[in-house]
């Protein structure tokens, strides 16, 4: 297998992703620029759009799926012309916030089936320490009848790539790389390598580089959740916490985070893979927990706030006209899994209010799908009692004050509720109008 890196560079041996989702798609984008790469995906939709030159992730955009030499498929089989296998799908938890690995196994068996002798098996997927070795091996084996070790061997990569963001991209963020032994471990090193402008750090084992990633996101989880749970002290004192946060932001070493809704598939799932892991092997966890305890009730919180506004401006609370602009997990990212929002909208159905949703960037197919949300056009939001901006898409930032004030039905301003999640618009401005304005 020494030879394998070299064999790839030539163009000898091919490289595969499996998975082609917010991660994996621009992960085979930046190699087939390098070597020749097979983006194999499960959902032969998404392998049509590929081919067809549209990115509806947003991650790398349509040129470059038009121009990329990734050779798209859905078709299986098509995976025994690797010998370097990207595993990158995602790694969900269960309704009762236990690990779901059934994707990442689900592609381990597919892997398996189309295996050959002489391959590294790479895992991006984000797991608890132990998953690529006790529950992916036994897989890649059972499927292939393959001796890890001997006929093929396996590394681990953590996925930092961070969706809808232009600056830190696969090229510019560190890789951590692992493998099984030294051998792989140079062999994936030098493969990344080819990618990462950044470089890479060479973990001492699998079950490191499984552990470093777990806890990146699960610190920042935990710093996010002390935001949150001082947002909801400073608002009982009738203290604005983003002022607060300029102010002790102005020492050199105050760590800036802010308050918000905790969703998408890496800080509000991650945490409990490590809490799982540690449960199985006596610890409960207590800081970790109650940071997730915290940030996972904050949809309901900013409904709370929505409703006692509503009743301060004397609106009848049920029935009451709300939109909410912004549906995705994070500002210019189209995607809708995993979103907190859905928590907003499910507390003020409990309080009779039916919301108007809009959101110009999310994935309407895939609301739908997951949510029964049908979205708005920003053109048809009128006549509202309350607006709450969950999102800060940057095409929200743009809107002016009358633009805004359009959303509103006629009345005094001192009748309207402004919702501003992100503290994206200007508080003292939308005050000095008379509005009734909460922020976290």
């Amino acid at each position: 297998m020494e030879n394998l890196y070299q064999e790839i560079l030539e163009g000898k041996e091919k490289l595969s992703l499996v998975g082609l989702g917010y991660v994996g798609m621009p992960i085979a984008v930046a190699f087939a620029k390098k070597v020749n790469v097979i983006g194999y995906d499960i959902n032969n939709e998404k392998i049509k759009l590929y081919r067809s030159g549209i990115d509806p992730t947003n991650e790398v955009g349509n040129d470059a799926i038009k121009d990329t030499k990734v050779d798209f498929t859905s078709d299986e089989t098509r995976l025994r012309e690797a010998k370097f296998h990207i595993v990158a799908v995602p790694t969900p938890v269960n309704a009762d916030k236990t690990p779901d690995l059934t994707p990442v196994e689900g592609a381990s068996k597919t892997v398996g089936r189309n295996l050959t002798k002489g391959s590294i098996v790479v895992y991006e997927s984000t797991v608890y320490p132990g998953v690529t070795e006790d529950v992916c091996v036994p897989i890649l084996e059972r499927e292939s009848g393959l001796k890890c070790g001997v006929d093929f061997k396996v590394g681990y990569s953590p996925e930092r790539i961070n969706p809808g963001d232009k600056v830190h991209r696969l090229e510019t963020i560190k890789k951590i790389v692992s493998g099984m032994d030294e051998e792989t471990l140079d062999t994936v090193a030098k493969v990344y390598e080819l990618v990462v402008d950044a470089g890479v750090h060479r973990a001492e084992s699998i079950k490191v580089a499984e552990a470093a990633k777990v806890i990146e996101n699960s610190q920042r989880d935990i710093n996010i959740a002390f935001m949150n749970e001082l947002s909801i002290i400073f608002n009982m004192m009738g203290i604005d916490t983003k002022a607060v946060l300029e102010a002790a932001g102005t020492k050199w070493n105050f760590l800036k985070f802010s308050p918000g809704l905790v969703g998408g598939h890496c800080i509000g799932v991650d945490p409990y893979y490590l809490t799982y892991k540690a449960e199985m092997l006596g610890y409960h966890s207590q800081i970790i927990l109650a940071g997730r305890r915290i940030n996972d009730d904050m949809g309901k919180y900013v409904a709370e706030n929505v409703v006692k506004k509503l009743i301060k401006a004397d609106t009848p609370v049920k029935s009451a006209k709300v939109a909410v602009m912004g549906f995705t997990f994070k500002e210019d990212c189209p995607d809708t899994r995993n979103t907190k929002v859905i928590d907003i909208v499910h507390e003020l159905n409990e309080y009779g209010i039916d919301p108007v949703i809009c959101d110009p960037t999310a994935d309407s197919a895939e609301a739908q799908r997951l949510y029964g949300v049908n979205f708005a056009e920003v053109e048809s939001v009128k006549d509202m009692d309350a607006v709450i901006f969950a999102v800060a898409h940057s095409e929200f930032k743009k809107y002016g004050i009358d633009m805004i004030d359009g959303m509103f039905k006629a009345a005094d301003n001192s009748k309207k509720v402004l919702i501003d999640v992100k503290g994206m618009l200007d508080k003292k401005e939308m005050e000095n109008l008379g509005y009734l304005y909460w922020r976290l």
